[in-house]
């Protein structure tokens, strides 16, 4: 991505060197690392998360002392230039719908953190929480998802990110907090419907905004595009679970299939048209 001369959000809360505890909100992560072992014992995404309520994480507080490596600090002015680049796209598209945009903070953690949902891991990866409408990063999962998954590249981590402040943008409108009182009515399967068209959604918002962030600065580059729907390719639901115990169980899918994610992040990334993110109505074979 082309970000030279681009503007660093100031809407971040670097705690990196602090520790916290256990439980997340709805997130991309979780498929990484934490939900690649639940599935390897029998368990599912939303039960690796659920596992992580009241789990405290009793570490030291580290009173800033740790010095960061080169890429750790390049990591922490990409992922600041890219939530500004969200900040300018996404307070311009609500402001041609007539609505307000308020901007989502970022916080950058090491191992654990508190945060308004409760406390969280870095095992569980990048997430939102809408009781603090923050998006929680350790940096280290673009690490994790080089070696682990082969996903690379400055865009394909853009895209997390994007996902993410998707998720803000599903709060903003409403749609996040009906869903998730919708599935707490709901069995497991019929409760995972629903986080797959919230998943789906925040995919396709991400594709919105690069494709938009790309039409004002021009920010993308050859192979951008590749790295990014590789990305979601391999964080699909049947992809993760194939690579972790060789078959896939399309009950537990709580994040889309690696076709589905493709799909619906191309449909934001080709079109920049707010109003095709249908993914609540369509049927379960149209997603």
């Amino acid at each position: 991505m082309r970000l030279d001369g681009r503007r660093e959000s100031t809407n971040v809360e670097d705690r990196r060197g602090m520790s916290g505890g256990a439980k997340a909100g709805m997130g991309i992560g979780g498929l990484v690392i934490a939900v690649l072992i639940a599935w390897l014992t029998g368990g599912s995404p939303l039960d690796a998360l659920q596992q992580q309520v009241g789990e405290m994480a009793s570490q030291q507080v580290n009173s800033g002392q740790r010095e960061f490596t080169q890429e750790e600090e390049e990591l922490a002015k990409f992922s600041k230039q890219i939530l500004a680049g969200t900040e300018d796209i996404w307070s311009e598209i609500f402001q041609r719908n007539g609505l307000q945009y308020e901007a989502p903070k970022m916080v950058l953690f090491t191992d654990g953190v508190q945060t308004g949902c409760g406390g969280a891991t870095s095992q569980v990866g990048p997430f939102y929480c809408s009781a603090d409408q923050a998006l929680y990063i350790d940096l280290s999962f673009f690490t994790e998802m080089q070696q682990q998954l082969g996903a690379s590249g400055d865009f394909a981590y853009a895209y997390v990110i994007a996902h993410e402040v998707g998720h803000h943008v599903e709060y903003l409108l409403g749609t996040l907090d009906k869903v998730h009182s919708q599935m707490q009515r709901l069995s497991q399967a019929e409760a995972n419907k629903l986080s797959v068209r919230l998943e789906l959604l925040a995919d396709f918002y991400a594709g919105v905004w690069a494709y938009h962030d790309n039409k004002r600065f021009a920010s993308l580059e050859d192979g951008d595009i590749e790295e990014a729907i590789n990305c979601a390719l391999v964080i699909g639901d049947d992809y993760l679970q194939k690579k972790a115990r060789g078959y896939a169980v399309p009950e537990s899918f709580n994040h889309g299939t690696s076709a589905q994610r493709m799909k619906w992040f191309k449909l934001g990334l080709t079109t920049g048209d707010l109003s095709k993110g249908r993914t609540f109505e369509m049927s379960d074979a149209e997603l």
